[in-house]
C-alpha cells in the first residue's frame, strides 16, 4: 500500500493534452477591445474582421474573458485603435487586413498601452475604467514629452523639468494641507497645443491625518500642473469637497507666474458655470456654494535659483 504523493507536473504518462492545459495556465492572455462604436465601424472596412454587430461583439468578447478566466488563465483587458492599429501595421510594414496582424498589435499594446486585469466583470463595468486609464496615461505622456522639452537652467544647469515638478509637487501638497479634511476632487487643467492637458485627483483626508489618494493619479496630476509651471502656461484648479447637509463646496485657483493663486468666489462662480466649449453661461448646479481659492504659501527656491522665470 502507498500513501498519496503531492501532486507532480504531467508526465508523459498522464498525456500531453494534460501538460498542455496546464502550461496554457501559465501563459497570460491580452484582449484589445474595441469600446465604441465608432472605433468597431472602423475596423468593418477589414475583409477578415468577422463581426458586424458591436453588441454581439461585446457579448462574444466577455463570454471568451469568462472562459478564460473559468480556465485559471490570467488575462488583461486593453483598448483596441483603429488609428493606432493602421499606424503600426505601417510602420512594421503589415497587412491591416489580417487576423496575425491584429494579433501583434494587440501584444504591442499589452507592452506599452494602459490594461487592466480581467477578474470576471461585465465589460459595461470594465471599458469605463479601462478608458479612464488609458486617457490619464495618454495625459501623461503629453505633458511628460512637454516637460522633456524644457533643457536645463542657463544660470546653474538643473534640469528645469525635475524643478518643475518639486514646485507643482510642493503647490499639491500645500493645497491639499488648505482644504483641511473632507473628501475633495479636484481638477487640473493646463493649455496646452491641441487639446488642453486635463487631469484629475479624488483625495479623502481623514479627521487622523491620513490623506487617501491614488499614488497614479498624484503622479499624473503633479506632472500635468509641472507642464505648466515649466511652460508658464495661465492653467489652474478647481476643488469641490463634499460637505455636511449634501451641500458641495468649489473653489478654484489661477496658475501665474508658476505658482497657484487664489481666484475670487465671483471668479470661481464664472469659471465653473461657463460652458468650456462655447463660452456660453450656465446654470449654477444646485446644492453648491462657490467660495474663494484659499492662499498658499510661496515656497522658497530649494537652490538659490527662482526656476519660475525661466
Amino acid at each position: 500500500m502507498t500513501t498519496p504523493s503531492r501532486r507532480t507536473a504531467p508526465t508523459a504518462s498522464s498525456g500531453p493534452a494534460a501538460a498542455r492545459r496546464m502550461l496554457r495556465r501559465e501563459i497570460p492572455s491580452t484582449a484589445a477591445v474595441l469600446a465604441d462604436a465608432q472605433d468597431f465601424a472602423a475596423m468593418r472596412r477589414y475583409r477578415t474582421f468577422p463581426f458586424d454587430d458591436h453588441a454581439a461583439y461585446l457579448q462574444q468578447m466577455e463570454a471568451l474573458l469568462r472562459s478564460l478566466t473559468a480556465q485559471g488563465i490570467h488575462t488583461t483587458v486593453a483598448l483596441f485603435d483603429p488609428v493606432a492599429y493602421e499606424t503600426f501595421c505601417t510602420d512594421t510594414d503589415l497587412d491591416p487586413d489580417r487576423p496575425d496582424s491584429r494579433s501583434r498589435y494587440t501584444a504591442e499594446v499589452a507592452c506599452t498601452g494602459a490594461t487592466l486585469p480581467y477578474t470576471g466583470e461585465s465589460l459595461s463595468r470594465l471599458l469605463p475604467v479601462l478608458i479612464d486609464e488609458a486617457e490619464r496615461q495618454a495625459t501623461w505622456d503629453r505633458a511628460t514629452a512637454l516637460l522633456a522639452r524644457t533643457g536645463a537652467c542657463a544660470d546653474c544647469g538643473e534640469d528645469l523639468a525635475r524643478a518643475a515638478f518639486a514646485r507643482a509637487s510642493r503647490a499639491v501638497t500645500s493645497l491639499l494641507d488648505a482644504l483641511g479634511d473632507g473628501t475633495h476632487h479636484l481638477v487640473c487643467s493646463v493649455p496646452a497645443s491641441g487639446t488642453p492637458l486635463l487631469a484629475v485627483l479624488h483625495a479623502d483626508s481623514r479627521d487622523d491625518g491620513r490623506l487617501e489618494l491614488s499614488e497614479a493619479a498624484t503622479l499624473v496630476f503633479c506632472t500635468v500642473l509641472a507642464a505648466g509651471v515649466a511652460l508658464r502656461s495661465p492653467g489652474g484648479i478647481v476643488s469641490r469637497t463634499a460637505e455636511t447637509a449634501g451641500r458641495d463646496t468649489v473653489r478654484g485657483w489661477v496658475l501665474r507666474d508658476a505658482w497657484l493663486h487664489p481666484l475670487s468666489a465671483a471668479e470661481v462662480f464664472t469659471a465653473y458655470c461657463t460652458d468650456a466649449d462655447t463660452g456660453e453661461p450656465v446654470p449654477p448646479e444646485p446644492g453648491v456654494d462657490y467660495h474663494a481659492g484659499l492662499a498658499l504659501p510661496d515656497p522658497p527656491p530649494t537652490d538659490g535659483h527662482d526656476h519660475s522665470h525661466h
